[in-house]
């Protein structure tokens, strides 16, 4: 079992920026898919990010494209979403999430998660 732990969010004025963390334990890091999901109250789970398992290819929603990145150092099990230019819609609790080999951005198929850290963008 892999453990996923979430840090960095917090409240921010829009146009602002954060950079969360995702520290994972348990098993090797560099053997998973690495992504970010995020959640507002009353909405369904969005797919983020997502980055692949040497941290040469990425994958954004389209909502974030531009604004944020994603990155990993496989050295020190973690992974990062720096959030630039936040806009009061990307107020979300961010989850951080794991799966093998490949790319997906449907969270059915991941099989880790954390458990969240909330984000809050005012206007």
């Amino acid at each position: 079992q892999v453990q996923l732990v979430e840090s960095g969010g917090g409240l921010v004025q829009a146009g602002g920026s954060l950079r969360l963390s995702c520290a994972a334990s348990g098993r090797a890091f560099s053997v998973y898919v690495m992504g970010w999901f995020r959640q507002a109250p009353g909405k369904e789970r969005e797919f983020v990010a997502a980055i692949s398992r040497n941290g040469r290819d990425t994958y954004y929603s389209r909502s974030v494209k531009d604004r944020f990145t994603i990155s990993r150092d496989n050295a020190k099990n973690t992974m990062y979403l720096q959030m630039n230019s936040l806009k009061p819609e990307d107020t979300a609790v961010y989850i951080c999430t794991a799966k093998p080999l490949y790319y997906s951005d449907d969270a059915s198929e991941y099989d880790f998660w954390g458990q969240g850290t909330q984000v809050t963008v005012s206007s």
